[in-house]
């Protein structure tokens, strides 16, 4: 009497297989690589709310020698590779976000533009293609809050012909930033380089159409339904956050108070070279970073990785964000 034991057992479904497969059952080509992601769009609520994540791709670019301007390069790259990133090229994560009011469609921050598809050969400037795909049209948009001018936060303002991109929205940009990167006496101090090329990018966009859409807006003020402005001034000369809240719900549209966080949440006291003030920024970064985690308050970070929402921990001196849990429904 034969004994039927694991061996045989596998032994003889392999024997089986190979039989089936000779007995000229049909051979399946391996299927084409897609060569692209999905549509990136992340939903979730706060209070009554929808909150819709759009992603407008990433940036990629060589690490520079002062990329943090108070710490060695070689610091920076063991930050990276302890954080499985790659230490020589930096990636840049773009999240703009649109909230659904109920009655109104608020987008903050628009994305570096439709030209950067080209431009980038398809990795960023993916704004308006997600949101097609999000189901949101962009003419649809009732108002477009920027947080500063930095054009990766309001060069989306226009489309690749320099028309307007959200034909029927209020355009509302914080009243300091606006009226430091309109100051020619400022841009006649600005030195060469990135100072210099932002004064000429924001007297670019911020002209023609999108200055007969545009309204400034000051700090500590409700400037949409249920949409706070913050000042948190560092990173530019006017950076502002947002506090996006309904009923007992709330979220912090941090902006750039900090950038990626595995760098400058980790490490706040890290200067990177595109704050405008490197101190300034830091302290800011570290009061909101203490009121984020001493008040649990869920932190929407625009060069945070996709979705880029999350909670703050105190992690010795520095933090740690705990990315919100995926939610397969709304």
């Amino acid at each position: 009497m034969s004994q039927l034991t694991r061996r045989s057992l596998l032994a003889g479904s392999a024997a089986a297989a190979l039989g089936t497969i000779s007995a000229g059952a049909p051979a399946y080509a391996t299927a084409p690589l897609a060569g692209k992601q999905a549509p990136g769009f992340y939903r979730y609520t706060v209070g009554t709310y929808e909150i819709t994540v759009v992603t407008d791709g990433a940036g990629r670019f060589p690490l520079p020698e002062d990329f943090v301007t108070n710490i060695k390069k070689d610091e920076v790259q063991a930050a990276l590779a302890a954080a499985h990133m790659s230490s020589e090229v930096f990636f840049n994560p773009f999240n703009p976000i649109v909230v659904n009011t109920g009655s109104k469609l608020v987008l903050i921050d628009t994305g570096t533009g439709e030209a950067n598809y080209q431009q980038s050969k398809g990795a960023a400037g993916q704004f308006l293609t997600n949101l097609a795909a999000a189901g949101i049209d962009a003419k649809a948009i009732d108002t477009v809050i920027i947080s500063h001018y930095h054009g990766d936060h309001m060069n989306g303002l226009l489309r690749a012909d320099n028309s307007l991109t959200f034909l029927n929205a209020e355009i509302l940009v914080p009243a300091e930033e606006h009226k430091f990167w309109m100051d020619d006496g400022e841009m006649s101090r600005a030195p060469k380089g990135r100072m210099e090329g932002l004064f000429k990018n924001n007297r670019r966009v911020f002209s023609g159409e999108v200055l007969k859409h545009l309204r400034t807006y000051e700090w500590d003020k409700e400037i949409a339904p249920g949409i706070t402005s913050v000042g948190t001034p560092g990173h530019s000369w006017g950076h502002t956050s947002h506090v996006v809240a309904s009923g007992s719900s709330k979220v912090f549209v941090q902006a750039d108070v900090t950038h990626v966080p595995y760098l400058f949440a980790r490490h706040p006291g890290w200067h990177a070279f595109y704050d405008q003030d490197g101190p300034k920024a830091e302290t800011t970064r570290r009061k909101v970073y203490d009121m984020l985690a001493a008040e649990r308050m869920l932190v929407q970070g625009f060069h945070y990785p996709f979705p880029s929402l999350g909670h703050i921990e105190k992690d010795g001196t520095g933090y740690r964000v705990v990315p919100a849990a995926w939610n397969p429904a709304i």
